[in-house]
């Protein structure tokens, strides 16, 4: 196992209040595993390295190598693909060393070869074929300054021998106006050819699969990708702001299902929703591209309730599915055993000032590993991040711990996984909680439309039932001042909405 005594030992006494997370690792500011001092000054003297700028968003471990992301959203970051040795690990503050190596790192227009080199990672992973999947942005800057200086591309390492094996640049018309892909899902089939990739296009609302066999890509496309209007507030760490346009981002995959292919889970940002596809339809590239033919298959299985955005969510082979609940400073779990509803959402451990932004969350074997790194004061903050204070941090806790005493909790074993008991093949049955239990009619969409056209399925205003006025056809919403005399109003359901009659007049 790994040789982490040290670093684990220290967690012990480190003050904060959580219960289950051993923290392993800790950074003030980032730094690098530079060949000598003096090429660190040099760096920064030339502000190719501002450690205020770097600031890490995703893991991946693979046996002793802990894989750390930093995207180039400033100047001044030298490495965007990173790894920390553990099992040799003598601080909880270890300089990051470039993964596969500086010059695989250097920004493309600083490469001989240009756009052969990384420009911006955010996640990644690891298969079972001793690979590492990387997807590369091709971006430097954020929001209003992001510059794209090269098509975005996957990059195939081999973990073995550190050598890139493939690197695959997305054709144009899988790419739209706005695109931003940071989220990657990785599908083993029965053999490592059989392998596709599945990533999230979160402000082009759009899901692209990569076929390693045929080395080829395609686009789908649904409504359930794009944000949910009314969710676009958070409130983070005492800072409010808007993310309303983080559409489709965290993605992962579950077990397989009796016909051999698995479901990918999926959720916008501005969103408390899980929505699920089977990789039948993301496999096949005439499905995929079509609406017409694939739309029936997106399913949504719930709500998380108050409080539930995510950006991050993995489940494990036994189906349970864990995620970072970033309203919440917390990692939260879901037994698939049970409906995806508020009540059946547990918390694994929460922390006001250890957990400020769970950036990303992996399951390696039997453990649960997460990141935190308080994203939102370095981004949404005028003052931005203390640098005198513990920013970013890494834990790690057993599955088995992680989910005692929690609504997750129950026998683990490979058997455990089932499909998500609310999924459903048709929108308008009672569990797929697409339209209010108190509606005496059905919601009526095509597969023209983009997205079910429900108007209550919304609680936009708390109440145990409409008001009478919706199923008293006699009762009128007005006060008695403002009706005409003898005025007899009248509702009647007209399609999707409640539309209100003329008032007739008794003579």
């Amino acid at each position: 196992m790994l040789k982490l005594c040290v670093v684990l030992c220290a967690a012990v006494s480190l003050g904060h209040g959580l219960e289950k997370l051993q923290q392993v690792f800790q950074w003030q500011a980032l730094d690098y595993e530079y060949p000598t001092e003096e090429m660190r000054q040099y760096a920064k003297f030339h502000k190719d390295f501002i450690p205020e700028n770097n600031l890490p968003v995703g893991i991946e471990l693979w046996q002793n190598k802990l894989f750390v992301t930093v995207p180039r959203w400033e100047d001044g970051v030298p490495s965007t693909l990173n790894y920390i040795p553990v099992d040799s690990a003598t601080t909880m503050s270890p300089n990051l060393i470039p993964y596969p190596s500086w010059e695989a790192n250097q920004v493309p227009s600083q490469a001989q070869d240009q756009c052969d080199t990384l420009t911006t990672t955010y996640r990644i992973k690891a298969d079972s074929c001793d690979r590492l999947w990387v997807l590369d942005s091709g971006t430097v800057g954020i929001g209003n300054t992001t510059k794209q200086i090269c098509p975005y591309a996957i990059h195939v390492f081999d973990l073995k021998t550190d050598q890139r094996i493939r690197k695959y640049q997305f054709r144009p018309e899988d790419i739209k106006e706005g695109t931003f892909i940071a989220n990657i899902a990785i599908d083993v089939g029965k053999s490592c050819e059989d392998t596709f990739l599945y990533a999230s296009d979160e402000l082009a609302y759009g899901l692209l699969s990569y076929s390693w066999e045929l080395n080829t890509s395609w686009r789908a496309s649904h409504g359930f990708f794009f944000p949910d209007p009314l969710l676009g507030e958070f409130n983070i760490a005492g800072l409010t702001f808007h993310w309303f346009p983080e559409g489709i981002f965290g993605i992962t995959l579950t077990p397989p299902e009796a016909d051999g292919f698995k479901n990918l889970l999926f959720q916008p940002i501005a969103s408390n929703s899980e929505f699920a596809v089977s990789t039948r339809v993301l496999r096949n590239k005439t499905l995929a591209e079509s609406v017409e033919l694939s739309y029936n298959q997106y399913v949504k299985i719930g709500d998380r309730g108050l409080d539930g955005h995510l950006s991050a969510h993995v489940m494990d082979h036994n189906g349970i599915l864990f995620f970072n609940l970033i309203d919440r400073n917390a990692v939260g779990c879901w037994n698939s055993l049970n409906p995806y509803r508020p009540e059946y959402i547990g918390h694994v451990d929460m922390d006001n000032e250890a957990l400020i932004f769970p950036s990303d969350v992996k399951v390696v074997g039997d453990d649960l590993w997460v990141i935190s790194d308080r994203m939102p004061i370095h981004l949404e903050s005028e003052a931005g991040l203390n640098f005198n204070d513990v920013n970013f941090r890494i834990f790690t806790v057993p599955i088995r711990n992680a989910v005692r005493g929690t609504v997750c909790d129950g026998p683990l074993s490979e058997t455990n996984y089932q499909t998500p008991r609310s999924v459903s093949q048709s929108y308008h049955v009672d569990n797929n909680l697409l339209y209010s239990t108190h509606q005496s009619y059905k919601p009526y969409y095509g597969q023209q439309d983009v997205a079910p056209k429900n108007f209550f399925s919304k609680k936009i205003f708390v109440r145990p039932e409409f008001p009478s006025y919706v199923t008293d056809p006699q009762a009128s919403p007005f006060t008695p001042s403002n009706q005409l005399p003898g005025a007899v109003p009248s509702y009647s359901p007209s399609g999707h909405t409640w539309s209100y009659n003329k008032f007739n007049y008794n003579n």
